[in-house]
């Protein structure tokens, strides 16, 4: 079982979401659906939302994702779950 929390962390001036999952295994998945190839992990949400900043700024390396990011101005973000 998953359990799904929703972060928005910032870069710069900008608001990035983020969606945080922590795994059967214990381990927090921590995953930003703007941008490419924008995921990591970490044992608490701590260590994870400090991994997915590490990520960021790696992933901001590539034009593309900069890009993504100076095109992106959401008006409002929301996560919802549906069970299936």
């Amino acid at each position: 079982m998953l359990k799904s929390k929703s972060k928005i962390i910032y870069h710069g001036d900008r608001q990035i979401p983020l969606l945080v999952e922590k795994g059967e295994d214990g381990f927090y998945v921590v995953e930003c659906p703007v941008l490419k190839g924008c995921y990591t992990q970490g044992k608490t949400i701590d260590e994870a939302l400090t991994n997915i900043r590490e990520v960021i700024e790696l992933i901001l390396e590539e034009k593309e994702n900069r890009i993504i990011l100076k095109n992106y101005k959401p008006v409002e973000f929301s996560l919802h779950t549906i069970t299936v």
